[in-house]
């Protein structure tokens, strides 16, 4: 197992990158556990809905961004240990797609926090 991402391991982009997308989903799925607690029973979670009721989830929907962007992460992950050998600038797009998308749920889950608490 460890020879399967040796290659995106030693390549200093793509080392950086997953090491933060795992960092970010960390950091965002503790700050949720943290505030758990002292969030309401619904959350506006939905807001490209129309307003009312339809833009609300229940309190453990929050954790829907998270769960997304570690599946993507994961995905990203293997695809990028399978295609390092043939095409790294490919290997290295997904890491930086990986991260993008980690950070805006990041950003996600903090306003959505900002807003309830």
């Amino acid at each position: 197992m460890r020879g399967f991402f040796k290659n995106i391991i030693f390549d200093k982009t793509t080392r950086l990158g997953f090491f933060g997308t795992f960092g970010t989903v960390l950091i965002t799925f503790l700050l949720i556990v943290v505030y758990y607690n002292k969030m309401p029973p619904f959350v506006p979670i939905f807001n490209q809905l129309p307003w009312g009721e339809q833009r609300l989830g229940i309190k453990t929907e929050i954790f829907i961004p998270v769960s997304i962007v570690f599946l993507v992460f994961v995905v990203n992950l293997l695809l990028s240990s399978i295609i390092y050998k043939k095409i790294p600038l490919a290997s290295r797009i997904l890491v930086i797609s990986s991260f993008t998308f980690s950070i805006l749920a990041f950003f996600f889950t903090i306003r959505t926090i900002q807003l309830i608490i």
